[in-house]
């Protein structure tokens, strides 16, 4: 039987990427998932990929005016919010001595800011026993260079993980934190100075992984769907680690 059979997610970041993969997944398994993205474009190709069983809005997490619209369509649909990934996010290189106000600015309100008011809103469309997954970093815990400000945000997403799930025990809603490792997506591409240096950066990474290899979407999508399953229904407050050891070993 389908896992999610029957149940709707957001998946907020959900045209590219690791986003893309979880939200084809949980369709496949079952979900009406609804995905937003800040392109119409990519949102469009998005919805097209998964195929049935999606609706797309053109939405960025920074702008709660946005997030206000994704939230009334879930309401509008009458089924409430089983599952919610907030994947969207990202953030660019640079070192202490070159961080500037809007780079700050830009990181912490798309990392943080975004993933706070999300969840703040989803609320109230959120089932009891719910499932909520951050997206975390392994960059939060290690010291990557030219990479302070990024860390720092998924820092934050952590700690909210642990102070949201003590919060919300009383609704049964289960709050957890899925940790990637490099995974091989546009975003991560995107880092590097040049198209043409990309590959160099994927291999960079790629060495610094005990499996000697970049992770794939579809396999940090499988780690997504157990937290938003059943299957894990005896965890709150952790951090899931899909990292190919980079952390750990």
């Amino acid at each position: 039987m389908a896992q999610l059979n029957g149940k709707t997610a957001l998946v907020t970041g959900g045209t590219t990427g690791i986003g893309l993969a979880a939200a084809r997944r949980f369709a496949a398994e079952g979900a009406h998932v609804f995905i937003t993205g800040r392109r119409q474009q990519q949102l469009d190709e998005a919805v097209e990929a998964i195929g049935a069983n999606v609706t797309g809005i053109r939405s960025d997490v920074s702008n709660l005016d946005d997030l206000d619209r994704v939230v009334d369509a879930i309401a509008a649909r009458g089924a409430g919010l089983d599952v919610l990934f907030t994947n969207a996010g990202g953030g660019e290189f640079a070192a202490l001595g070159t961080i500037t106000v809007e780079h700050y600015t830009d990181t912490f309100d798309r990392n943080v800011r975004g993933t706070v008011f999300t969840v703040q809103k989803a609320l109230s469309v959120l089932n009891d026993g719910a499932s909520v997954i951050l997206s975390g970093s392994t960059a939060a815990t290690n010291g990557t260079p030219a990479f302070g400000v990024y860390a720092a945000s998924k820092a934050a997403i952590r700690s909210f993980g642990r102070t949201w799930a003590a919060e919300l025990t009383g609704r049964r809603i289960r709050v957890n934190t899925l940790v990637p490792g490099p995974t091989e997506t546009p975003g991560i591409a995107g880092l590097a100075p040049s198209p043409q240096e990309a590959p160099g950066l994927l291999q960079m990474l790629a060495s610094t992984v005990p499996m000697n290899r970049m992770g794939q979407p579809e396999e940090i999508a499988n780690a997504a769907l157990f937290l938003a399953s059943d299957q894990s229904s005896f965890m709150t407050g952790s951090e899931l680690f899909v990292d190919g050891g980079a952390n750990q070993v």
